[in-house]
């Protein structure tokens, strides 16, 4: 089976560009605790399950950077802040989706 044209172009690949997105091993679980609303630190860690607060720094942090997660500070207090994602952020909702769906059918053959 040969690649489309347009996935075998020096420049960029669509399926490389998602995945460069998405390549952090905990982004797409981030980005799905937050796909109905807003969460601060400690409760996306706690519902990340396993995830420490040092990666989940960092994959916020690469979330932020690529337009995909924002972050507000409440009430001038830099430790009450809250994670949402942006539009771009929620552009993913069927890629995660699709993600849960094939996991959820597949979990056993792992």
């Amino acid at each position: 089976m040969s690649l489309p044209d347009w996935c075998e172009a020096e420049e960029w690949c669509p399926i490389t560009v998602t995945s460069e997105l998405l390549g952090r091993k905990w982004n797409p679980v981030i980005i799905h605790r937050l796909l109905e609303n807003g969460k601060g630190f400690n409760e996306l860690q706690r519902q990340a399950n396993g995830i420490s607060s040092k990666v989940l720094s960092e994959s916020l942090e690469d979330l932020q950077e690529k337009d995909i997660v924002e972050k507000e500070v409440k009430k001038d207090d830099t430790k009450n802040v809250e994670y949402r994602l942006t539009e771009k952020g929620q552009s993913l909702r069927p890629v995660i989706m699709e993600m849960l769906k094939w996991g959820k059918e597949n979990k056993e053959n792992i």
